[in-house]
């Protein structure tokens, strides 16, 4: 995809991954719309990027992923990338989680990383079909190739999303619309909570890195420890899940 010149929207992008490519957009000359759930993290971020602009929005909800998806076209018809990057990450051990009592915990999260993109993606892709230039850029997981044992849901999701670009890609294949799979690794982040990640790749280490492979236009990329994943075999991911659920059951425990 061209890096500059474009209309973006970011999912999730009012911090982090979201928010570093928002920042890198910006640099590289492209109007960018960041859209959250909480309007002062909003706030914070486009008082650190004051062109940033921003919406309020529950993706959670089938109604606000429409508004959101008129409000942008409406108010910013050039609009020519959607980046699906919203999501979040519950940690669980099954046999403690009452799923009878407390579904709902566990579903959001399918919710958010599964039917949000799903949906935006189906909304925005006829939109972007019609124009010269344009991109999908689902934010999955290198988790989607490897399930981390004690965050099965997020794995599953991630798993999932994947499976769906994949498809997307192969039925816009013949448009002017590019699907590209960010697959990151562990990123020093807040997902999933704050301090879970800071052994992570460093920020904005991890973001400059997918950058490089946009501009190389590769269609997956992945970095660091999760490059390898996008193409183990299946004993070698089976090794890996093994190895990783060895290293964190103490914390299942």
């Amino acid at each position: 995809m061209k890096l500059s010149g474009n209309t973006i929207l970011i999912t999730g992008g009012s911090a982090g991954i979201g928010l570093a490519f928002a920042e890198r957009f910006i640099k590289a000359e492209n109007t960018v719309i960041v859209s959250g759930r909480r309007e002062h993290i909003l706030q914070n971020a486009k008082e650190k990027f004051p062109s940033l602009i921003t919406r309020v929005s529950d993706l959670d909800i089938e109604s606000e992923r429409v508004a959101l998806f008129d409000w942008v076209t409406a108010n910013y018809p050039e609009v020519n990338v959607l980046v699906n990057n919203a999501g979040i990450q519950q940690r669980f051990n099954v046999l403690q989680a009452d799923a009878k009592n407390n579904w709902s915990y566990f579903s959001k999260e399918i919710t958010t990383n599964i039917e949000a993109p799903f949906h935006l993606s189906m909304l925005f892709a006829p939109y972007f079909a019609a124009k010269e230039e344009a991109a999908i850029i689902n934010v999955t997981s290198g988790l989607a190739f490897t399930p981390f044992v004690i965050a099965p849901i997020y794995s599953a999701t991630k798993a999932a999303l994947h499976s769906f670009t994949v498809s997307l890609r192969h039925q816009l294949s013949e448009t002017s619309v590019e699907v590209i799979e960010v697959a990151p690794p562990a990123v020093n982040t807040d997902l999933g909570g704050a301090g879970l990640h800071v052994h992570g790749e460093p920020l904005d280490a991890f973001a400059d890195g997918i950058f490089k492979g946009l501009e190389e236009g590769k269609k997956e990329i992945g970095y660091g420890t999760s490059v390898d994943r996008l193409r183990m075999s299946r004993d070698d991911v089976d090794k890996h899940v093994e190895n990783m659920y060895k290293a964190m059951k103490s914390t299942m425990e």
